[in-house]
């Protein structure tokens, strides 16, 4: 079962307006559910890190993945066993955190968010090789 509520940090809510402003795009959960799918095509796995879920940023699973939610629910079960953690549901939830805290934190810091064009062909290419 996914998670039932989401809750973001403020580093990061800050950060999901930055995007708002950048892309145009006005609803957290379609900027989250991008961020999400950015962390997950990563080759490594995020930094074990203690979020502190501090904003008033939060939005059901229903909300967050819509029509998706199953699919995106799947991909995160499926890098969690390819990354060798167990299919707990603690380990899942803090997982989802995780990658979803870095791909917020990756779509700000990629020059290519400047507008929704650039944020469209992130998805179609390759991550940049980091520097």
């Amino acid at each position: 079962m996914p998670i039932e509520h989401i809750r973001l940090s403020q580093t990061a809510r800050d950060q999901l307006i930055t995007l708002k402003r950048r892309t145009g795009i006005q609803h957290w959960n379609v900027l989250c559910r991008w961020a999400l799918c950015r962390s997950l095509a990563e080759p490594t796995a995020p930094p074990a890190l203690n979020l502190t879920l501090d904003s008033n940023v939060e939005m059901n699973w229903r909300t967050f993945g819509g029509d998706f939610g199953d699919v995106l629910w799947a991909l995160l079960r499926l890098r969690c066993h390819n990354d060798g953690l167990p299919s707990e549901e603690e380990t899942l939830a803090q997982q989802f955190r995780l990658h979803l805290h870095r791909g917020i934190g990756y779509l700000v810091g990629d020059p290519r968010s400047s507008d929704i064009a650039g944020l469209a062909n992130m998805g179609l290419s390759e991550p940049p090789a980091p520097s």
